[in-house]
């Protein structure tokens, strides 16, 4: 079954179980995101990743130059563990961990939460590959690819248990719109899927022939 079948189901699942105000509220931010959201504005292939230096999920910095020196990069930014639909995609990354090593690719996980909950998410979903956190989504920012959640969303997601200071460390209430990129060993992006619509994400077999393609 395909990422994507895998999200429908989920999703459809969530349309069943939430009361029918959540499933609306959800649905009407996401629509005004995809009316405003300006995709020429993210970052575009052949332009230069920014430069950076995040944690892991120990704690300990990893730099971009750090991570080029051994290849490309298949970055994925998610918006927290809390996300069913991050946990799909990370689950299926890591599926097919093996076929991107062989490809000299090194696969790399983002998002603003704090390292502990990077941890929690690596544990829940026995990740082997770098998960960094993007503490304010200062990357993010630089990639054009940050969303301003409604505050319509606030009390929901506190409803499910999402503890925004603990988990992020601020009260920003911004999240990355879901995004891969994939960088070239020479820091140029050479790929970028970006969709305002968290529901949908790239399949890694389409990530793995953007690989080929190097």
């Amino acid at each position: 079954m395909s990422l994507q079948a895998d999200l429908n189901t989920a999703y459809s699942d969530f349309q069943k179980a939430a009361p029918a105000a959540v499933v609306s509220t959800f649905g009407s931010g996401v629509q005004a995101l995809q009316q405003t959201f300006d995709t020429s504005k993210a970052i575009q292939p052949g332009q230069a990743l920014p430069s950076f230096e995040l944690q892991d999920a120990t704690g300990h910095p990893i730099s971009s130059t750090t991570l080029l020196a051994k290849g490309p990069l298949l970055l994925s930014f998610y918006r927290g563990e809390w996300c069913p639909f991050c946990n799909l995609e990370l689950r299926a990354l890591q599926k097919r961990l093996p076929d991107f090593q062989a490809a000299g690719v090194t696969l790399v996980a983002i998002s603003p939460q704090l390292p502990d909950a990077s941890l929690s998410m690596a544990e829940k979903n026995a990740l082997q590959f770098p998960v960094l956190s993007d503490v304010g989504n200062k990357l993010a920012r630089q990639l054009g690819i940050v969303w301003e959640q409604p505050d319509s969303f606030k009390p929901i997601l506190t409803g499910f248990g999402v503890d925004w200071s603990r988990g992020y460390g601020d009260e920003s209430f911004a999240v990355p719109i879901p995004a891969t990129i994939l960088v070239g060993a020479d820091g140029v992006v050479k790929n970028v899927f970006v969709d305002p619509d968290y529901t949908k994400r790239l399949e890694p077999e389409t990530a793995l022939e953007w690989v080929k393609s190097l």
